[in-house]
């Protein structure tokens, strides 16, 4: 039997105890805030149209992605994609009503597999799975109480006492149409308050349990209808100084029928007044949850967590304030299909800007990565680690999002590809149109260029490589078909859980 020497012994153990501390020093903890229905308007993106200093601060301290994009522009097919990394197609979540463990059970979500290969403690506060906002709000919605250790629901007066007072376009209905009212209460009773209350108190009791790395998840409302803040932050946008989208009738002629399903009837009978005071509130509760966001990050770093704590903030989908005349989400245009995206972590590049099409898809790998944990068997995007200390890596170089038409008995499936210079867009495997937008002089998406002969080689290869994308994150056998839990009321479909 080989011997080995005392001296060698104690420098073998010196070095395997310094190899596991070193480790232990690379597994980040994960702060994950996301907002609902949260769109690009930010100060630090270039089409700003809120206010919103705090989160500006924080894409300051790390790389913001100038074009993310969900993967399904609604809010639980959206979250469940991005949580369990895998597409709606593979995972079969193409409704608010379904939830991944009744289509996909044994994959693991992103927290869930942090807690049981690598010890992480997870908590949630809010809403991260799909809720019906707001009467889900103080409940645990839809959520998976396999994710978390600890979850906390929250509810402030805009659930409790204000319903009554809001304004919606359809009375008595305030989550599935617009709605909104300036409160007269202080920040600090409404929910994302105390969402913001309940995350700086589990920040605390994560960062006191020296062995274990964390996952915080914090699930803010705004600004998802109905847009509820103090009359404050309405202040800051006069309805007089507010442009609202115009040339909308010509915009529309060139785009499918398909592309336009998302508009509702009570929003297309809105008077300009109304759309103003629409996005009066919007902006409003965007600033006010700024301020929320605000509030976590800084304890964060007063708990001394700015070295070891990644930090991501990112929205399930995009929003629609009237652009192509339509409000809202479930588009796949570029204001219902971008989504925010920053992500703040030690060692990595700061104040960037990476201009690479990624996708929500891509949030599970990179997780993975920066606590240094294996990927479970199947993940379907790419780690965005590379571009955290290159913003210039193209990755992939696209992004993949679909929506369906036609509700639960009619499977017309429209699927996006954005490249860097293009958007690309089929609608029924072409039977029902197909959009082709140049981003380079056409951010705004008003000239659909898909049928100009001009344009054939390049509908050719997008066509090309959305369709081998398609391909590649469909399950074996076509999509999952699974019905809702009738038995669970939060997975009814009320007209309101359609909509989110």
């Amino acid at each position: 039997m080989q011997r080995y020497s005392p001296i060698l012994s104690i420098v073998l153990l010196t070095v395997a105890i310094f190899s596991n501390c070193a480790l232990a020093a690379e597994r980040q903890n994960i702060l994950l805030i996301m907002c609902d229905d949260l769109n690009c308007a930010l100060g630090c993106y270039d089409d700003a149209m809120a206010v919103s200093p705090n989160i500006d601060r924080l894409a300051s301290k790390g790389v913001l992605f100038d074009h993310a994009y969900c993967q399904f522009p609604l809010c639980g097919p959206s979250r469940n994609s991005m949580l369990t990394g895998l597409y709606p197609d593979s995972n079969g979540i193409l409704q608010n009503s379904q939830i991944f463990r009744q289509t996909v059970p044994a994959q693991p979500s992103i927290s869930q597999h942090l807690r049981l290969t690598s010890d992480y403690w997870t908590g949630r506060v809010g809403k991260l799975y799909h809720y019906g906002v707001p009467r889900s709000i103080g409940t645990s919605g839809s959520d998976d109480p396999e994710s978390w250790e600890w979850a906390v629901n929250p509810a402030g007066c805009d659930r409790l006492i204000e319903e009554p007072e809001i304004f919606s376009l359809t009375p008595g209905q305030f989550g599935g149409t617009l709605s909104w009212f300036a409160s007269p209460r202080h920040s600090k009773e409404h929910t994302d308050a105390l969402v913001a209350d309940a995350a700086i108190n589990l920040l605390k009791l994560a960062s006191s349990d020296a062995e274990r790395p964390f996952f915080l998840a914090v699930g803010f409302y705004r600004p998802h209808t109905p847009y509820v803040s103090p009359e404050e932050f309405f202040a800051k946008y006069p309805t007089d100084k507010i442009e609202l989208p115009s040339g909308i009738q010509t915009d529309r002629e060139d785009i499918p029928q398909l592309a336009l399903a998302s508009g509702h009837k009570n929003q297309d009978d809105m008077t300009d007044d109304l759309r103003r005071q629409a996005i009066q509130a919007y902006r409003a509760a965007i600033t006010f949850v700024d301020e929320q966001v605000g509030r976590v990050v800084s304890a964060a770093d007063e708990l001394g967590l700015a070295d070891s704590t990644t930090i991501i903030f990112t929205s399930d989908h995009g929003y629609h304030l009237g652009e192509h005349g339509l409000w809202q989400k479930q588009s796949l245009f570029e204001e219902s299909a971008r989504v925010p995206l920053i992500i703040s972590s030690p060692n990595v590049r700061q104040n960037e800007v990476c201009h690479s099409p990624v996708g929500l898809i891509d949030i599970a790998p990179t997780v993975n990565e920066l606590c240094t944990t294996a990927n479970p068997e199947v993940l379907q995007g790419q780690s965005l680690v590379p571009m955290l200390h290159d913003p210039k890596e193209l990755g992939r170089g696209w992004s993949l999002s679909q929506v369906r038409r036609g509700g639960k008995n009619v499977d017309r499936m429209g699927y996006s590809i954005r490249s860097p210079d293009w958007r690309y867009t089929l609608w029924n495997e072409g039977e029902d149109g197909h959009e082709l937008y140049d981003h380079r002089s056409d951010a705004k998406e008003l000239t659909n260029l898909a049928n100009d002969e001009r344009y054939a080689n390049i509908v050719a290869d997008l066509r090309r490589t959305l369709s081998n994308a398609v391909a590649e994150f469909m399950p074996v056998g076509g999509r999952p078909v699974v019905k809702p839990l009738n038995d669970d009321p939060n997975l009814t479909e009320s007209p309101e859980n359609k909509a989110d």
